[in-house]
């Protein structure tokens, strides 16, 4: 009887058990949906993602007898036909030979194992169009795209098709990692950091400034509502490299004091014309800059011109986290964040110094190593020109050498990522391009490239800061020694036409010689999307401002780059990687 009793009357405590155990499984499945739901993109893109190896964008000129427009005529550029663009065919890798011996022989050479698959994204100038300190006049009068293009109303938006199409090219063929190398932000504040690093997030993005707006009423219309980002897959890990648009003003100068009130403020800036008097450069005065009326549905610009036309200093919304950010700060910012790893490469003690460098391996089961460079200019540099130009002071130089001396001994190929090329454009006395290494840095780009020559394991230099998607063979300078030759490659910029990132596969091949596969992905814009709108603009600012890219008419170029190494590193190699095929 006892025994029957206890058979067929379970304890208090069992049912509550099973009931507790019930209640948590049901409540995690419930929070698991609202996850998901939260984490569905608010603008998917296409479900079929494209290489440029096999699908190109191809912009359509606008029709013979179409009147010139200014960039910021928005409105007429459909009716005038600008910014239309179709898809053309593919563009097929091009072998590359450049920095091998004379005597190489690739005949019945084959890729044989996957080594490392990643891919880099640049320059999308994440911009406050709606910031009192952005310099929209200088595109608006002066046709400098830097300042003003259309594209700028659309920045997140374009970086979110970018990690959705990262994505889905991830479930095709895993990354092992990705490199952002630089110029996040268009003009150093902090809200454009957090606006990028969000998106990565996958967070809820509300794209405005300085108060709410809604130039389209309703939801997700229109450039300024408030919309779920993605985020990038968090098995991808990603790092970052500083640009020089991260922490100077427009990538030009250090921030003065008026700079660092006029952004939190509410007065457009007040600038004269830097490139007709760089030795003044942003002490100049004479014209508001002008912002983006966020409540227009083309962003139209206002309060933009000489200033000597305003009977009254014109006013808009301020917002504190416009701010302006060190590159401390910069370093900072990549701890709040919830895609990996935490830092993105950066340690606590990088916040304190400011020190813009680190190095990583990538995969414990490959002997690769990717050093993060930053090769901006110092605060402290004269300013008697821009900064944005390349440059290495003695404590970077000599922590480069070190790295690159680790990497060498203990047998590793190494990639070095930074946001400015070198040995790419000669430097200019004066006011020249930007695009040139700097003539205060402490090692010119002549002497960095002798030193990097002499290192037979450096196989590759990333960049971008040019916009472009250059491919340049740096070659040895000893044709006895082609392993201390090494590849520079470039990446577009996201926020200007052609809106791509790169992919790179490094792989060894049957003669352990390796092959780097680069190639540009267009973003997977979906029809109507406001990042197909974004695509739409960026292609008419290139018609209007007449800009010219390289290669015409895509700016587009895919390659395999062929590597010849030691016979200490033929011999380390031949075992590692994934057979291809399995």
């Amino acid at each position: 009887m006892k025994n029957r009793n206890i058979k067929n009357k379970l304890p208090v405590w069992i049912f509550v058990a099973v009931f507790t155990v019930i209640v948590i499984a049901g409540l995690a499945i419930f929070s698991n949906a609202l996850t998901q739901s939260y984490s569905k993109p608010s603008y998917p893109t296409d479900s079929k993602v494209f290489t440029t190896v096999e699908r190109t964008v191809l912009p359509v000129a606008a029709p013979l007898n179409s009147p010139k427009i200014k960039p910021y005529d928005i409105s007429n550029f459909s009716q005038y036909g600008y910014g239309v663009w179709q898809y053309g065919p593919g563009i097929p890798y091009e072998k590359r030979l450049d920095i091998t011996s004379p005597t190489y022989n690739a005949t019945g050479v084959k890729n044989v194992a996957d080594l490392l698959n990643f891919f880099t994204m640049t320059d999308i100038h994440i911009t406050d169009k709606e910031s009192p300190a952005e310099a929209i006049y200088y595109g608006y009068a002066w046709n400098i795209i830097s300042g003003y293009s259309p594209a700028m109303l659309f920045t997140t938006h374009t970086l979110d098709a970018a990690v959705q199409t990262i994505n889905t090219l991830h479930k095709q063929k895993s990354f092992d990692f990705g490199v952002s190398l630089g110029d996040d932000a268009n003009s150093a504040q902090y809200n454009e950091l957090r606006w990028f690093i969000d998106v990565l997030d996958g967070k809820k993005i509300n794209p405005a400034s300085g108060g709410k707006k809604d130039p389209l009423p309703g939801p997700l219309n229109d450039y300024q509502d408030e919309y779920q980002a993605a985020g990038l897959d968090k098995s991808i890990p990603w790092y970052a490299v500083l640009g020089n648009h991260d922490h100077f003003w427009m990538g030009l100068y250090p921030p003065d004091d008026y700079l660092r009130n006029a952004v939190i403020g509410n007065t457009p800036l007040n600038m004269g014309n830097i490139f007709s008097d760089p030795a003044a450069g942003i002490r100049t005065r004479g014209y508001y800059m002008g912002v983006i009326n966020g409540s227009t549905p083309y962003g139209n610009i206002i309060y933009a011109g000489p200033v000597v036309n305003f009977t009254t200093a014109p006013t808009v919304p301020a917002d504190p986290n416009r701010h302006f950010i060190s590159r401390n700060e910069w370093i900072g910012a990549f701890f709040n964040t919830s895609s990996n790893p935490v830092g993105h490469g950066f340690t606590q003690a990088d916040i304190a110094t400011g020190f813009a460098c680190y190095s990583f391996e990538p995969k414990s089961t490959v002997p690769i190593k990717v050093i993060v460079l930053d090769d901006t200019q110092k605060d402290s540099d004269p300013s008697d020109e821009t900064n944005g130009h390349g440059s290495l002071d003695v404590e970077r130089y000599n922590w480069l050498v070190n790295e690159l001396d680790k990497g060498q001994a203990e047998g590793k190929l190494m990639i070095i990522a930074a946001h400015i090329p070198v040995g790419i454009e000669l430097p200019e006395e004066g006011f020249g391009s930007a695009l040139t290494w700097s003539k205060y840095a402490d090692v010119t780009d002549t002497a960095l490239l002798a030193k990097l020559h002499t290192y037979p394991n450096l196989i590759l230099w990333v960049a971008g800061h040019r916009h472009l998607n250059t491919v340049t063979a740096l070659k040895s300078p000893d044709s006895a020694h082609p392993e201390l030759g090494f590849w520079e490659v470039e990446t577009s910029s996201l926020r200007e036409f052609p809106q791509q990132f790169r992919t790179f596969q490094i792989v060894r091949n049957s003669d352990n010689t390796i092959s780097i596969f680069t190639a540009d992905v267009d973003p997977a814009v979906k029809s109507g999307s406001l990042a197909a709108t974004a695509r739409s603009y960026s292609i008419a600012a290139k018609q209007v401002f007449n800009l010219t890219i390289e290669p015409e008419p895509t700016g587009s170029y895919n390659a395999e780059l062929v590597k010849q190494l030691t016979p200490e590193m033929q011999n380390k190699i031949q075992n590692y990687g994934t057979t291809i095929g399995k």
